[in-house]
């Protein structure tokens, strides 16, 4: 993700705590998703689960109104181990 940020001149902010933390009422009050996740700006990108740089990248271009990139083309090894 920091690569990312600067590729395209947005702020990444990485939130980690403890699992517990994640799993109080005053958490879900919050209204914030299930971690693990990852949001671009308001928009829930994914949660509960990674997400692949393609999903994020197109999500961050949509964020800043710019055309999102072609997907780059999996690797022999990204497609044996999906």
């Amino acid at each position: 993700m920091p690569r990312l940020g600067q590729k395209y001149e947005i702020e990444i902010e990485t939130i980690s705590k403890p699992k517990a933390e994640y799993q109080t009422d005053e958490y879900f009050e919050l209204d914030l998703p299930v971690a693990p996740a990852v949001m671009v700006g308001e928009e829930i990108v994914v949660e509960g689960t990674d997400v692949s740089e393609d999903k994020l990248e197109t999500a961050i271009c949509q964020h800043l109104g710019i055309p999102t990139p072609e997907p780059r083309k999996k690797k022999i090894r990204e497609r044996l181990f999906k």
